[in-house]
């Protein structure tokens, strides 16, 4: 089945142009912020593997490996930061590395990420802190940091208490954040209720923040995929992704197709349309709709977005390398003013690396 033709290129041709225009401007250890195991390489990396899978471009899978190589030595040692749920991201490198190459060192790195989770401290419930700098919080983005990996790695090692936990932490997140007067999901939850931004009451974030509900989007969408069909929970997850993607769309830029920083406010002028979560909705409903998750008819919502990210925000060099713009930088939880005052950046890899994944998604819609 053809995809759709955007600025004269398919959604794989784009995916290509992104990835590449990244790997020929770095080698892989020095991708942003260089010389650290860290989540925004992941996220980008993640991508460059699924272009090798779809295409059986080796580049891609050396480049991969050369950047986990160059931070994970023979016995498996590596440096990552122990009191967050963002370390664990770049471990979803690790397992396909493992699988292919039968390098033991792979792992028993991947282990260090998954006791991670033995150490990391906890909500009154049992959630995970986002980070020990954020006591008592839970984020929607956790989930896509650490939820597939941990799963994944339940069902490689034969752990499948892993696979429950991980439901746990996403029943959890979603109790804790939800929106009733949107059917969103709010950034975050203070259980304490002394952090700044906390919303008297509920202790929610005070506004959905569109980056963080991608992440929580992605996560729920892959979690499904990696079920078993008759698993307990699946059919709940089903439910939850469908409640969610019909109330996202309810917040497309009409214009557009994209999405906002902060979805629901689009109407509010110094509000802005940002690709890295549009990507990351357009990879949610494209694999929903690929998957039988939910109505085909959605596919024209994620068509709609992509079309839009690539003709406000690709720009095209004379190099021939591409340019993705409109990039919200990395960002804490805070309230309105914050995050529309945040920076953007170009070519970060939170958005690149979100775009390549969407594209692949998108492909075959």
């Amino acid at each position: 089945m053809m995809s759709q033709i955007v600025k004269g290129k398919n959604a794989l041709e784009w995916a290509v142009k992104a990835s590449k225009s990244v790997m020929s401007e770095y080698e892989p250890i020095m991708l942003p912020p260089a010389n650290r195991w860290h989540y925004h390489q992941g996220v980008f990396l993640c991508g460059v593997y699924q272009l090798y899978l779809e295409t059986g471009d080796d580049a891609y899978f050396h480049y991969v490996k050369e950047y986990v190589d160059k931070l994970v030595d023979e016995q498996g040692n590596f440096y990552f930061e122990r009191d967050q749920l963002d370390a664990i991201q770049p471990g979803l490198l690790l397992l396909p590395l493992y699988e292919q190459t039968g390098e033991v060192r792979y792992k028993i790195a991947a282990s260090k990420l998954r006791n991670l989770l033995k150490t990391i401290n906890k909500t009154s419930e049992g959630g995970f802190w986002h980070k020990d700098k954020y006591p008592y919080q839970m984020w929607l983005d956790g989930l896509y940091m650490a939820g597939p990996f941990t799963m994944q790695y339940g069902q490689l090692f034969n752990e499948p208490e892993l696979v429950d936990l991980v439901l746990q932490q996403e029943a959890l997140m979603r109790k804790n954040t939800y929106d009733r007067e949107t059917g969103l999901y709010f950034h975050g939850w203070d259980e304490s209720g002394e952090t700044a931004w906390s919303v008297p009451e509920t202790n929610t974030a005070p506004e959905i923040w569109g980056r963080s509900l991608g992440w929580y989007g992605l996560a729920i969408v892959d979690l499904i995929s990696l079920l078993p069909e008759n698993h307990e929970k699946r059919g709940d997850l089903i439910r939850v992704l469908q409640n969610l993607i019909v109330n996202l769309v309810r917040y497309q830029d009409e214009g557009t197709g994209m999405w906002y920083q902060i979805i629901n406010k689009g109407h509010l002028e110094d509000n802005w349309l940002e690709s890295s979560c549009s990507s990351l909705f357009v990879y949610t409903i494209a694999k929903a709709v690929k998957c039988g998750y939910i109505d085909r008819a959605y596919a024209e919502n994620a068509k709609r977005g992509y079309e839009g990210i690539v003709t406000t925000y690709i720009q095209e060099e004379p190099s021939g390398n591409v340019s993705l713009t409109g990039i919200c930088i990395g960002t804490s939880i805070g309230v309105y003013e914050y995050y529309v005052n945040r920076k953007t950046s170009v070519n970060d890899l939170h958005g690149v690396g979100t775009f390549i994944l969407a594209s692949l998604q998108l492909k075959d819609l």
